[in-house]
Order: structure tokens, then sequence, then C-alpha cells
């Protein structure tokens, strides 16, 4: 070969072997990291080895003359690395033995692909053995039809360059044969990689001498727990896919890879797998293991209590765990889990995973996830906690602040950390989600509403002080205990009617002008107008408040004579307020106020504010000094307290 065309035939080669790798399922670089090395290996094995100095031309054949035979194959690779033959009749088999048998050790060829094959089980076992007398080292099996025969083949495991077999999508039309002649031919192999996926396999057998095998892959097919039990002969493998098969006990599970003392990577997800309290007492991994997927099956809390103590990935999405448990084995050396699509109701502390660095824990139940996860998970580099029901309230606010310092940690923030209680704040997403500090600090809030109510307190008390309430409620008792009394001692003596004209109150200090002046010109005329006058009317035995109440109950008036001397006089203020106090509950207009002398307003006391109003929104008659404007004001008072009283109050 030239030198300038040695690049090219490399690039044709790598790309066909990367293309098959990928094709056949193995996908060794997506399973885990060991195999993605191996892949790597064989790859770099290939590469080194020295092709012929020959012309780099791709494979060139003809199929056999349709009318001489039945074959009609269809090429989908041919180069001088790849074949690829699809549409394979079981009369073509022969003309493929032909072909086939036409390569040797030293061919170019390495990697062989059928698609859509129907054969015999002992043609195919007959294609085996001329495949693996060749320089094939990647044979792929894609939808294979095996029509009759299975029954006990000799099969010459020496001397074989294949390194992979991939069998994927197989039917087998014999319903009665032995198992066992089935199994034995693979589970023998001396190959490095063995895939049987989507073919209702139904078990393997161990091998009978210590196996080569690094990868087995047994996906969607009704392997039971009786795979490999008590297998010692597996001592080589790294990498075990058994996804969606019926595997049914974690322990059983366990104990297949006791003897695997090679194992790294299992796969067991999408199985009706469980674990319970009786399980958990026989379960023994092997320590090798480091990446374990358990997901999709129908694990509860207790498979905390049996996993391998090494595991560094774990993956247990899409299970029925609602809590992880306090009392379980620390797991020192696990740095990723994936426990989304679960039913956890909150963020798990790391005191039994110290080293995790990645956590996923989406489409579970949690409504506040606890702020303390970040403290007691001090190495997590990346969590994964939206799709979650958040319930925004005062709790969640601290896991909210810390989401927003360390944004970067946090898996898919903020488009998929939405509140979804209560219904008002239903659809926002946490990082719009605030509350005041007062609302969510309980010791704060009670501080403010001490200190709030402290300052109305004090208010009230201010007022009440300022506005002499003290005094209105005494005299609103006193009221009441009178007419009480009044009601119990003599109850066939409350008045009925009215007895007086008008009730006359006023200081002490002014009592020479009521006596000289308003009661005689008031009361010239005998009989026509009847005053009630302390010093007269009052009856003895009573107390002055009782007397005061009864004498304006039984007044059509009541006359206050308003002086600096009348704001000082308490009796005046209790007087004052009782009238007050009729004028309102009867709607009467009782009130006659005469300004004897002018009242600064600066003496009046603050308990007299309804004297101010009184004087503010009332007329009131005001004493003239003028001797010549006196028989207008006697006129005018006379005419105000003239009221026609009963006949009987009258003659009495």
């Amino acid at each position: 070969m030239p030198e300038n065309g040695r690049p090219v035939a490399n690039f044709f080669f790598c790309g066909c072997v990367l293309a098959l790798t990928l094709w056949n399922n193995i996908k060794l670089s997506e399973e885990n990291e060991f195999t993605k090395n191996y892949s790597n290996n064989l790859i770099e094995d290939s590469e080194a080895k020295s092709l012929p100095q020959s012309d780099a031309e791709s494979l060139q054949f003809r199929a056999p003359n349709p009318q001489n035979t039945q074959s009609n194959w269809t090429v989908i690779e041919n180069t001088t690395e790849c074949l690829g033959l699809s549409n394979i009749s079981n009369k073509g088999i022969e003309d493929l033995k032909q072909l086939l048998s036409k390569f040797n050790k030293k061919s170019r060829l390495q990697n062989l692909t059928l698609e859509n094959i129907v054969i015999t089980w002992k043609d195919f076992i007959t294609i085996l053995e001329i495949v693996w007398q060749t320089s094939v080292e990647y044979f792929n099996i894609h939808n294979m039809v095996q029509l009759n025969d299975i029954e006990k083949q000799h099969f010459n495991y020496v001397d074989t360059s294949l390194k992979a077999l991939t069998i994927d999508k197989v039917s087998i039309m014999d319903l009665y044969f032995t198992q066992t002649d089935l199994y034995l031919v693979f589970s023998e192999m001396n190959i490095l990689a063995l895939t049987i996926s989507d073919s209702k396999l139904l078990h393997m057998l161990c091998p009978s001498t210590i196996s080569p095998f690094r990868y087995l892959s047994f996906a969607n097919n009704d392997i039971t727990d009786l795979l490999f039990k008590d297998c010692k002969t597996l001592v080589h493998l790294e990498t075990l896919i058994l996804r969606k098969n019926q595997f049914r006990e974690l322990s059983k599970v366990s104990s297949m890879t006791r003897e695997m003392i090679s194992l790294k990577y299992l796969d067991m997800s999408q199985n009706p797998l469980k674990c319970d309290e009786e399980q958990k007492k026989h379960c023994s991994w092997t320590e090798t293991l480091v990446k374990l997927n358990l997901s999709s099956n129908k694990l509860t809390d207790s498979v905390f209590k049996c996993l391998p103590l090494y595991v560094q990935i774990l993956d247990l999405q899409n299970n029925q765990i609602s809590t992880i448990p306090k009392e379980i084995t620390e797991l020192q050396a696990l740095s990723e889990l994936n426990i989304a699509f679960n039913r956890l109701t909150d963020l798990p502390g790391c005191r039994h995973f110290s080293a995790l660095e990645f956590l996923n824990i989406e489409m579970n139940q949690i409504l506040t996830p606890s702020s303390d996860f970040f403290q007691s998970c001090q190495n997590i580099r990346r969590l994964k906690a939206g799709l979650n029901p958040f319930k925004c309230s005062c709790e969640l606010q601290d896991f909210i602040n810390i989401a927003k310092q360390s944004s970067s940690r946090l898996g898919g923030w903020p488009e998929m950390y939405v509140c979804e209680y209560p219904e008002g704040w239903k659809g926002n997403q946490l990082k719009d989600f605030h509350l005041s500090k007062i609302a969510c600090n309980t010791a704060l809030l009670l501080v403010t509403v001490l200190i709030i109510t402290v300052v109305l307190v004090a208010l009230v008390s201010f007022l009440c002080i300022y506005f002499d309430a003290p005094w209105y409620l005494k005299m609103m008792w006193q009221w009441t205990q009178t007419k009480r009394r009044v009601w119990n001692s003599h109850p066939d003596e409350l008045p009925s009617h009215l007895q007086f004209h008008a009730f006359i109150s006023y200081s002490e200090h002014d009592s020479l002008w009521v006596k000289n002046d308003l009661i005689p010109n008031l009361e010239r005329e005998e009989g026509s107008i009847q005053l009630c006058v302390h010093e007269r009317n009052f009856i003895p035995g009573k107390s002055i408040v009782e007397n005061i109440i009864n004498c304006i109950e039984k007044s059509y008036k009541s006359i206050f004579v308003l002086s600096p001397n009348f704001v000082q006089s308490e009796w005046c203020h209790y007087e004052l307020y009782f009238a007050h106090h009729k004028l309102f509950s009867e709607s009467s207009n009782s009130l006659i106020l005469i300004l004897l002398d002018p009242i600064p307003q600066y003496i009046i006391p603050a308990r007299y504010h309804k004297l101010k109003a009184l004087m503010a929104k009332r007329t009131y008659l005001e004493w003239p000094k003028e001797k010549s404007k006196h028989r207008l004001f006697w006129a005018n008072l006379r005419a105000a307290i003239n009221f026609n009283l009963p006949v009987s109050v009258e003659r009495s």
C-alpha cells in the first residue's frame, strides 16, 4: 500500500469498528468507564497491526447466479475490514457458508454483520465455526430466526480471533429441545464480550472452566434468580448487564456476584426486584463492584441495608423509596446517588454518604427541603432537586436563599423549581417567592406584637387619663347601681311623669345669685313654676348621686348656671354628666345653659370636654349686666321651661 493511502485505510477501519460497536448494542463507552477503556484497547490493538502492503480495494464479490440458486442478499457494508449482509433466507445459507469460507486468519476482515437471517441450529453452529477460524473480531447477528432441530453440537473453541459476539432478537421455532444444548454453546466461548438480548433467553450456564469473559449482556430476556448461582469461573468479568429480566430477590443477586472478583459494573434495572427485612441478612456482594444500577424495580427503604459497601455510583431511581433509614451501613465510597422518581419527603443527609458529590432527587414528594442538607453534605458539587411539589412557606425560605447563593450547584435552577402549594403561589418559580423576615421569624414577630401592644396600651392609658375616662367609668357604675337600688327598693314609687319644671345645678359660690335672683324671678307667681333645688328637694338618707339622678329624671328641664366656679365643682360635673346622659338616652332637649360669668377655655378641665362641646353646639343664655335687659332674660328663661305639669302634681 502506498504511504499516502495508509491513513485513508485506517480511517475507514476505525469508522467501521466504531459504527458497528455502537450498532450492535454492546455500547461499551456508555455502559461504564471500565468497558470504555476495554473497547478503546481493542481498537488500539487492532490499529497497531500492520496492514499488508497491497491495494486497499474494497472486498468485491458476486452473489451466485439467481438462476442457479435461491439466495438474494442485500449488501449493507462492503469494505476491506467490514462486511454486512441482510435478508438471508434459509435457501441461501449454503452460499453464505461458501462466501465466509474464503476468509481465513490472514484476511483483513474484522467486522461481520448478518441481518434478517433465517437459519437452522446446525447451520448456525457451522457458520460460527467458520467465523471462529477467520480474522473476524466482531461478529453481529440481528433479527435471526432459528427454525428447528436444536440439539447438542460439538464446537471447537480453539484459536480464534473473535473478541465480541452480539446476537439480538432471536426467534426459536423449535418448541421442544434441551435447554442445556443451547446454553452450552455460548457459556464455553473463549471471547471477551458476549451479548444475547431481546431473545426470551431463560437461563445461561456457568462456564465449566475459568472464562475470559469481561463483558456479558443478557438484556431484555426472561432470566431469573438462578443465573450463575455459585458460579466461580467468571473471575475476569468486569461488566454484567441484566436489564429487563425476571430477577426478584436482591439478596440472590448479591450472592451471584460474590465470586466475581473483577466485577465493576452491574445493571439490574427494569426488573421486579424486591428487598425485605429477611433478605438483608443474606446480602453478600463482591467488594470490587463500584457502579450499580437498580433503577425501575420495586425496592423500598430496606434496600439501603443490602448494598455493596464500596459502591461509588448508585442508581435507585423509579422505585418505592419513601425515606432513608437512620440505621444503615455507611457507604463511604459513594459519590453519585440517583433516587429520582421515588416517594421521599425531604433531602437525605450525608451522615452515611460522607463522600457524596452528586445527588439526583427529582420527582419525589418534597414539600419543604431542609436547608441543613448543604451543611451536612459539604462535598456536594451537584444537586438536582427540581420537579418536586414545593410548598412555598416560611420553612422553604432558607433553602431558597441558599439555592440563590449556590445556583451553580443546583441542577435545573430556577426553571425546574416551581411552587405547587399554596394555591396563590402555584406555578411561580421559587426564585420569585419571598416573605418578609418578620413573617417568618417567630421571635421577631412576638417582639413586634409585644411592642405594638405596649404602645397601644400606653396610648390608650394616656387618652384615658387625658379625657378622665376613669371618672366616667365611675359615674356609669354609680348610675347603674343607683338605678338598680331604686328599682329594688321602691319599685312602686318610680315616677311615671314629671314633677318639676326644672332642676337647677350651680356652684355654692354662685348660690347668692341663684337664691336672690334666679329662683325668685322664676317662682314669682306661686305655683306657676316648680323648681328642684338640692337644698329643699334632696331626700335625706339617699346618696347624693341618687338624689341628683332622681331630680334630673323628674324635671322637665335641667338648668346649669355656668361660671368659673361651676367648672371647679366636682358635684356640678356629676350633675352635668347625668343630664347629658339623659339628653342622649331619651333624645330630649332638656338642657338649658346660663352663662353667669365668662369662662376662659384654659381653666376648663380636660374632663369637661362635654361642656366644651355643648357650649360650641348649643345656644346658651348669657346673664346681662345691664338691668334693662333683665326682664327680657327672665321672659326667655320662663318660656324655655314653661310646661304644663300633670294635674295631680300641680294639686299636690
